[in-house]
Formats: structure tokens, sequence, C-alpha cells
């Protein structure tokens, strides 16, 4: 079994389009725990009437701490770190599996809008998604039916296009890390440890210390993402949710990327990193 954790704070049309696809198209036996950061639009009902695990937080949670939360719930071999505002595409488990067993890595991304492993082609998808997503959501909101018409009108078939880029990438791997998504065995979990809870960035922070400790240790492979592997992200859409998002309880232990490393320890572990 493999166990999905996902934070969520409001956002009902995006968790439930995440939960139908989630359903339509993972192939392991799976769990999917929520934790919910005391929502007020009906996402904790949502969750728990259809069979998730959910934890009710009372306050709004930063991501690493939620996250952490998910862990200490979680009962499977596999852990999908995955955000509300996703579309996954088939199969995407099986696929992202079976290619960290090939390859012998334990923390995996599928690729998507922000990094399809390829520089020319993610600007060309950014600039896509953004002539979609921007007018739209300017003229209808955020609501179920316009969510699922930007996803439509950016992809077509959302199935021909996951199998036709598995069909010409398979299983080719860049290191990196998209936040939106992350895999993580049981092993990674033994050696890297929890999320750094004081970093709402985690996902830059996690990709930094597994660099360095693929280096310094050489017990643990970097961070990858799977180019053959799509999921699609609604990108920078929950901060703008009707009910306004209320600050995290936890904000005043937060520190910056930058206040944890160093520039030459980015530059070196991460030299591609563009960390506000």
């Amino acid at each position: 079994m493999i166990s999905i954790i996902t934070a969520v704070h409001n956002g009902l049309a995006f968790n439930k389009i995440y939960l139908e696809y989630i359903r339509k198209y993972t192939h392991h036996p799976y769990e999917v725990i929520i934790i919910d950061n005391a929502s007020t639009d009906g996402s904790r009902e949502f969750f728990k009437a259809n069979g998730c695990k959910v934890i009710e937080n009372s306050l709004n949670y930063s991501y690493p701490y939620t996250q952490n939360q998910g862990i200490r719930e979680a009962a499977g071999e596999y852990l999908f770190f995955l955000n509300n505002d996703i579309v996954v595409s088939p199969a995407w488990d099986k696929h992202l599996i079976e290619i960290a067993r090939s390859q012998d890595v334990d923390i995996i991304s599928a690729a998507g809008i922000e990094n399809m492993g390829n520089s020319l082609e993610t600007k060309a998808f950014s600039r896509k998604w953004k002539k979609i997503k921007n007018p739209l959501m300017f003229l209808f909101g955020f609501g179920e039916r316009n969510l699922r018409l930007m996803h439509r009108l950016m992809y077509g078939d959302w199935e021909k296009f996951c199998a036709k880029r598995r069909e010409h990438l398979g299983n080719v791997t860049i290191e990196g890390i998209v936040g939106n998504n992350v895999m993580m065995t049981r092993r990674a979990l033994s050696i890297m440890g929890d999320w750094d809870e004081r970093i709402q960035g985690a996902d830059w922070d996690l990709f930094i210390r597994t660099k360095k400790r693929s280096v310094e240790a050489g017990d643990i492979k970097p961070c990858h993402i799977a180019r053959g592997v799509f999921i699609h992200h609604y990108i920078r859409m929950t901060a703008k949710y009707a009910v306004k998002p209320t600050p995290f309880a936890d904000r005043d232990k937060m520190i910056e990327v930058r206040t944890k490393w160093t520039a030459e320890e980015i530059e070196q572990f991460h030299p591609d990193a563009a960390i506000q």
C-alpha cells in the first residue's frame, strides 16, 4: 500500500477534482491522509464523507508541519506528498515507483509545468498555461467547472497527452524536485528524517539536504524528476481562494531557506535553484 499525504485549507473545488483523479488513476492500493487546516468551506466534511483519513487541525499550519503530521499516520512503504491543486495522470504512482526502483532513487517527483526537465519546454508550457489560466481566472474565478475547462484547454485529451509523453520520454530522469508532488521511500525517511518545520519552502530544503548527503555520505541519491510522468498543477491559485486564507499558526518559528543555507552551499548543492 502507498500513503498519499495532502494538506488543505479550503479550496473545495480543487479538492473535488483532486480526489476524483486520485481515485481514477492510482494503480496501487492506497490510503489518503488529509491534514485539514481549519477549512470553513466544507472541505473537511467532503474528505471525511469520501473515506479519507482526516487529521483535523483547529488552526492553519505550515506545509512542513502538516506533512510531518501525515508521516506519523502513514502506513505505506511509499509516501507521496501531494498538493491538493493537482491532477494526477494514469498509473502515476506505478510509473514513479517503477522508475525509482530501476534507478535506485528514493525521492522522486513527476514532471509538471514548473519543471518539464527541459528549460525550453518548461518556458513554453508555462507561457501556454498563463495564457489559458489568467483570463479565465479573472472572468470566472475558482469554480469547479472553470478549473476543469482550464485543464481541458491546456491538454485536450489528458490521457492521450500523458500517454504520448510517457511513450516519448519513458524512464528518463533528471536531478531536481517538483514541490507539488514528492515521493519518498521509507528508506529515504530513515536517512533524511522529517521535513524541516522551520521552512515553508521545504521542498527546496529537502533537495539541498539530500544532494549534500549524496555528496558527503553517498548513501542516498539526489532527488530526481521523472520526465515521462506528468502531473498538472494549477499553480499559485490556492492563495487566491474566495475564502481568504488565514496566517500560519506556526509562522513565528519559520525561517528563510537562505537563513539555513549559505550562498555557497546553495550554489554547490542546488546551483539551478531559484529561491526567493
